[in-house]
């Protein structure tokens, strides 16, 4: 299964494999179901996912990776939720992920309507329980909404992800927060049987430097959140953002826009219907409108180390934003109780020997860069202001405790996942981890255990590649141009034309599609072993395995000597005895020339496919409430 390495590498398995090959065949439908099947968020997946399966594409060892996040987002746009039919959604569903036995089921709340919150709810919706979300802010999403910047992630595509999860009978309460309107204690009067804890986290961290009280110093998330709401905090003109991530780079990129964006496009309108304006006149006129406004980014690492998506930092640096690497905040000095500038010192070194990260400076070489707003965006911290003794859950450092196999609280019922159980981490981790806690919560309140069970498969495969498909080279996706979307909230990335998503899914490797040899029928002709491209195929003679301690086991074991025996022998004497065909599975681009060129069909192309069943077993109900 780990040969299939974007599909291991992804939280929630998504077979990328499938979806990408079948954008590829131009397979559309079939291509969106794969990409939903684990996946309730799989459209706002395909525009903002960190894409863990990408950095694991056996492609990147070649050139570069398979764009599978864009890819995603190609299939999404034409059968997700944001067409308005909910309908491909529903069915889209592997309900063998869900737990088994469905009913008409208890009350369930749940705390928080973000990523993780939505996802226990469509779970447990899905199998039959009466689900209230439960969300303190104006509007369902969590961080999609008030963290991710409307540039990057358009706000009508997340009312309809969530939408379609409504439309299973999930209620959504907003303006209700957990220890102003109710507690948990309340919830369980009201008679809700089970409590998911989907609370994120929603402070910012600031560093603890000289002048960060200052009156113009802010939390990036609390930028980022009234930015997103159309109600930006007033910035100044040299703006200074601290950190080196995405977060930092949402940041930076949202402090560039104007900040009256609503009144430039209605000036920029008009003059459109005067016929007055082009595209890039239009950019031109709101940039002039934000003056000469300046964005720098300060970041501990180096460009090459730095946790930002490369792209992030690509596109950052065409929108204008002038990054520092190599420096650390050591002082934000001030005038009047305001920040005129931001001290810096050299960085020396991020991490220690043991890999930790423990940063050391050169407190000697320091650098002011001048500043009249300044915001942190180093990571993200939690506020439990809402949780009573009473509660009994039990917390560290800031975090809820959980079991880290079920997501179950200190409390009896009462579970959580996410960021505010294990920090800051890929949406696609909360909701891999909320698929759990529902699974858990299930078994709880029916007095069952949820058992996986992995089923597989192999198949003979009809095998042919795109052709040239190791000529073909990774397009990104477009994105308009960076002077006009400086200058506005337009969506920065557009989805692949046609033509273009089938070239980029035709250069995957097919790693679902193995070579299987059958030794019994091998004439050890070495045809294979010439036709390799990859020169990862070889006939090895025993004197180059036997120094391997496990090799000379299962030599000795096959030629009926001993380990002694065969070290005492030559290595001439060892190679007459015989050799071993050898393939090195990490680098095999299956191009089934081996099995093409073999005269005996010792080699065959075969398709892998496995997936996943919950399955019940009674267990003991403890603790379940009445």
């Amino acid at each position: 299964m780990k040969q299939v390495k974007c599909r291991d590498a992804c939280p929630v398995h998504t077979d990328a494999c499938g979806y990408v090959n079948a954008i590829a065949a131009g397979e559309y439908e079939t291509a969106y179901r794969i990409a939903r099947a684990t996946n309730p968020f799989a459209s706002i997946c395909g525009r903002v996912c960190g894409a863990p399966c990408e950095l694991a594409c056996r492609r990147g060892a070649v050139d570069s990776p398979v764009s599978i996040r864009a890819l995603k987002r190609f299939v999404t746009d034409k059968y997700g939720p944001e067409t308005g039919d909910f309908a491909t959604h529903r069915a889209g569903c592997n309900e063998a992920m869900l737990p088994p036995g469905r009913g008409d089921f208890e009350r369930v709340a749940v705390i928080g309507a973000g990523v993780s919150g939505l996802t226990v709810a469509h779970d447990l919706a899905r199998v039959g329980y009466k689900v209230t979300v439960f969300e303190a802010y104006s509007k369902p999403g969590g961080m999609l909404t008030v963290g991710v910047p409307v540039f990057r992630l358009p706000r009508e595509l997340v009312h309809l992800e969530i939408e379609a999860i409504r439309s299973l009978g999930v209620d959504i309460r907003c303006n209700m927060a957990l220890g102003r309107d109710f507690s948990i204690a309340s919830l369980k009067r009201d008679g809700y049987k089970a409590v998911f804890l989907g609370i994120g986290l929603p402070k910012g961290r600031r560093l603890p430097v000289p002048g960060a009280d200052l009156e113009n110093v802010y939390d990036g998330l609390d930028f980022l959140r009234s930015f997103n709401e159309g109600a930006p905090m007033p910035l100044g003109k040299r703006i200074v953002v601290i950190g080196g991530g995405n977060v930092a780079y949402d940041v930076a990129r949202s402090a560039i826009r104007p900040a009256n964006l609503e009144s430039t496009a209605e000036e920029t309108n008009a003059e459109i219907e005067r016929g007055e304006k082009t595209a890039y006149d239009i950019a031109r006129t709101a940039l002039r409108m934000s003056g000469d406004k300046q964005v720098h980014l300060v970041c501990l690492e180096q460009l090459a180390q730095m946790p930002a998506d490369k792209r992030e930092i690509e596109e950052g640096e065409e929108e204008g934003i002038y990054l520092h690497n190599g420096r650390g905040p050591q002082e934000i000095l001030g005038k009047n109780g305001k920040a005129t500038a931001l001290r810096t010192i050299k960085c020396v070194s991020v991490f220690d020997d043991t890999g930790r990260f423990n940063p050391t400076f050169d407190n000697e070489v320091t650098e002011d860069i001048e500043a009249d707003t300044i915001m942190f965006a180093i990571g993200q911290t939690s506020d439990l202001s809402f949780l009573a003794p009473e509660d009994g859950i039990a917390t560290n450092r800031g975090l809820i405790q959980v079991d880290p196999t079920t997501y179950a609280t200190s409390a009896p019922g009462v579970y959580a996942c996410g960021d505010i159980a294990h920090g800051p981490r890929l949406f696609i981790n909360a909701i891999a981890s909320a698929q759990i806690a529902a699974r858990s919560m299930h078994d709880f309140l029916r007095g069952t255990r949820t058992e996986i069970t992995v089923r597989k498969k192999w198949t003979p495969a009809i095998y042919t590649m795109e052709q040239d498909w190791h000529r073909l080279i990774r397009h990104e996706p477009p994105v308009i141009d960076a002077e006009v979307r400086a200058a506005s909230i337009e969506i920065v990335e557009e989805s692949y034309p046609e033509a273009e998503a089938q070239k980029q899914a035709g250069r995957c490797l097919r790693c679902n599609i193995n070579t299987v040899f059958d030794t019994s029928i091998c004439i050890a002709c070495n045809g294979c072993v010439d036709v390799c491209p990859q020169n990862l195929i070889r006939l090895v003679g025993l004197s180059q395995l036997v120094v391997d301690e496990a090799w000379s086991q299962r030599v000795a074991a096959n030629v009926g000597l001993t380990v002694a025996e065969l070290r005492s022998m030559s290595a001439e004497e060892l190679d007459n005895i015989g050799a071993v065909m050898t393939k090195d599975e990490t680098s095999c681009i299956r191009c089934a020339m081996c099995a093409s060129r073999c005269p005996t069909h010792a080699i065959t192309m075969q398709r892998f496919d496995y997936w996943t069943e919950c399955t019940s077993v009674p267990a003991a109900r403890q603790g379940v409430a009445a």
